[in-house]
């Protein structure tokens, strides 16, 4: 066998961002596409490297152990020529010894990164995989139709932790023109829809033949089956045939869209969530070839879900807030608007951010070792007692917070005005001023609870992208969905 049943996921977390496009918005403005359903979208301030960091947080929350290899998967990468996982890597303050890798360039990547994963847990080494993509098609393309937005984090590990452990693993790869892009272009180019559909069927049937004997299993014998990737037609084909015998794991088309590198981990963690102990879960992933990964879950996994923060993949897939056609084009830099009269941002300069990397990306002050004062952002002096250099590192980026007081800003630069800005108060102490996300001005009030989120300040400016931290109310995801539910009934 090519795995060991001691080796598989020990912990999960999926981000799906609070906006949604309805596709009949597309075929409102451009008089032809759209279609039914919605896709998920990336907000304004949102990217590949921000979504991975929400995704491996919720994933470490309910982590046995810290991970001690860290690869990120991304076919948008928001840098070039620069390690993208060193930033999720800060983000999550990881001990700098983990090194962390990325691997970019198409959507298999994706599954590319979960099996490397699991071959450093076979070695000794529990590793985190980051999925993360933003699907951007031209205006009225099949691509923006389709695509949807995600990131998904899975934990491998092995012994008694293991939720979900993969049993077999079969592969088979061919080289066919059926979905490009350039450096440099934003949007892939796909060659007509039929075309290759045939040939992932014949892949998707070596792949799965051999993860199958892998793990030495019948069909028959899988429980859930959950097939993705980006050519519909084929993965439509595919799910139809392995899901004769099986539960056929929902790949979330309708509502969030195809979400690329992400998907694999998407599909899993979806299946994880539904499925009991003792259950056989074949995961399919259709991209430049096929790729089968069968896994079996575990008594571990009800105690992983109980302890897990967040709403569920379902919860967050019938979530979102409605965003305007026009605004997704703005926020995907394809529909150029006039910015408020302000001067543009300047570019964040390495030096400063390095030496400040521990506040700037892990959200790190200090506390006092003499009264027991937080400083936010960490100091040498206490503002209490005067003691100097007694401090220990203090990270806020998982304590809950309450908003004191709030602006909403129709001047501020930003691509989603108005720019609310709030003043926290967290739990145990420590205040300062953040950035309010995904939230209705109209609908916040001092009290209100929040949670602190990964994600760009402002627009990228001179090639630099300038992450920090903001808050959005909490759960939004779920209270997107309490709203959307009400409001359909």
């Amino acid at each position: 066998m090519t795995a060991t049943a001691d080796v598989g996921v020990i912990s999960y977390g999926v981000h799906l961002p609070a906006w949604r496009l309805n596709r009949k918005e597309i075929g409102r403005a451009l008089g032809s596409g759209g279609g039914k359903g919605t896709r998920a979208v990336a907000s304004f301030d949102e990217d590949t490297t921000s979504m991975g960091v929400e995704a491996a947080r919720r994933a470490l929350a309910g982590a046995p152990a810290e991970p001690r290899t860290l690869v990120f998967a991304t076919a948008h990468p928001a840098y070039a020529d620069k390690t993208n996982a060193t930033t999720v890597h800060a983000a999550l303050g990881l001990d700098r010894s983990v090194p962390a890798y990325d691997f970019a360039g198409a959507a298999r990547s994706g599954v590319g990164a979960l099996l490397a994963a699991a071959d450093s847990a076979a070695a000794g080494r529990p590793a985190l995989a980051v999925l993360s993509d933003i699907r951007t098609g031209l205006p009225g393309s099949a691509e923006e139709r389709d695509g949807g937005d995600a990131a998904a984090a899975v934990q491998f590990g092995s012994g008694d932790d293991v939720v979900a452990a993969l049993i077999g693993r079969g592969s088979a790869s061919a080289e066919f023109l059926e979905r490009w892009r350039i450096p440099g272009d934003s949007s892939s180019r796909i060659w007509e829809e039929r075309f290759a559909e045939g040939s992932y069927k014949e892949l998707a049937h070596d792949a799965v033949e051999a993860a199958l004997k892998d793990a030495g299993l019948t069909l028959a014998e899988v429980d859930k089956v959950a097939v993705g990737g980006l050519h519909l037609r084929a993965v439509r084909a595919v799910a139809r045939t392995l899901g004769r015998g099986a539960t056929v794991v929902d790949d979330l088309a309708f509502a969030i869209g195809a979400t690329g590198t992400a998907q694999p981990g998407v599909l899993l963690a979806a299946a994880l969530d539904e499925a009991a102990a003792g259950e056989t879960v074949l995961l399919v992933a259709l991209g430049d070839g096929a790729d089968a990964l069968v896994f079996r879950t575990t008594e571990a996994l009800p105690a992983l879900r109980e302890r897990r923060t967040g709403p569920s993949v379902a919860r967050q897939a019938v979530a979102g807030w409605e965003v305007t056609y026009q605004k997704f084009l703005t926020w995907r830099g394809l529909l150029k608007r006039e910015a408020p009269r302000r001067p543009d941002p300047d570019r964040p300069a390495g030096p400063p951010a390095y030496r400040n990397a521990d506040w700037k990306f892990g959200l790190a002050g200090s506390r006092c070792t003499e009264c027991d004062t937080r400083h936010l952002p960490a100091a040498r002096v206490c503002i209490n007692c005067k003691a100097v250099d007694r401090m220990v590192g203090d990270r806020v980026a998982e304590v809950p917070a309450v908003i004191a007081t709030f602006q909403a800003d129709l001047l501020a630069y930003t691509l989603n005005p108005p720019l609310i800005a709030a003043a926290l108060n967290f739990e145990g102490g420590g205040r300062f001023i953040a950035e309010v996300t995904d939230a209705d001005p109209a609908a916040l009030k001092i009290g209100d609870a929040v949670e602190m989120t990964f994600r760009r300040l402002y627009s990228t400016a001179d090639g630099v992208h300038n992450y920090f931290w903001k808050a959005r109310p909490v759960q939004a995801a779920d209270r997107a969905a309490t709203a959307q539910t009400d409001e359909e009934n």
